[in-house]
This record gives structure tokens, sequence and C-alpha cells, in this order.
């Protein structure tokens, strides 16, 4: 898996970025075809102080492209909002990669 962290208007500290990598190992252990993520940490220049700190994230699965973004007053609870949106994203791309409409067999008994 290719992991990208950037950050615009904002320096990416070590524990910041270990925090990331700690929270997208959740997507990983239930998905394990993850090819690529890119995740961007913004602080934006807005007037107001609500949701001003934001974090996006494409990630690259077999078969599929996601993208999920949150805003929060705290970077680390934005971070949390996004992975639980992926995580939600990426288990129902697995359910519906698994053929779970097969047909039964049946037997004939002559």
């Amino acid at each position: 898996m290719n992991l990208t962290i950037s950050g615009h208007h904002l320096d990416v500290t070590p524990a910041l970025r270990s925090y990331v990598t700690t929270k997208l190992d959740r997507i990983t252990r239930h998905f394990d075809q993850v090819v690529d993520v890119k995740v961007i940490l913004t602080v934006e220049k807005q007037k107001e102080k609500e949701k001003r700190q934001r974090a996006e994230c494409n990630i690259h699965v077999k078969g599929n492209d996601m993208f999920a973004e949150s805003s929060h007053q705290d970077l680390y609870a934005a971070v949390d909002e996004l992975v639980d949106k992926l995580d939600r994203q990426v288990v129902r791309h697995k359910d519906r990669l698994q053929d779970h409409h097969h047909e039964s067999v049946k037997r004939v008994v002559n």
C-alpha cells in the first residue's frame, strides 16, 4: 500500500503522521487489496473558527476509487470522522465484490 500524507497550510508533524497511519490500519484490516492512499490535511483560512480543520482522502482499491472528506474544529476529530466514512465505503465495496446471490444446489431424487 502506498501512503501519501500531505499538509496544506500546515506542517505534518510526526505525531500527526503516526496518528493517521494507525487510523488507516483499520481500513487495511477490513480490505487487504488497497493499492494507493492519499491523505490531504488542510487548515482553511476562514473567518469563523468552526470546522476549519479539514481532512480528505482518496483511496484506490482493486476495482474502484473512493473519496471522503471531513471538517471539524480539531484536526484529530476530522481524521476520525474521515476514517469512519472510508471504513463504511470499503466494507460496502467488499460486500459488493462478494457474490451473495448464488443459488443453492437442488437435488432430484429418482
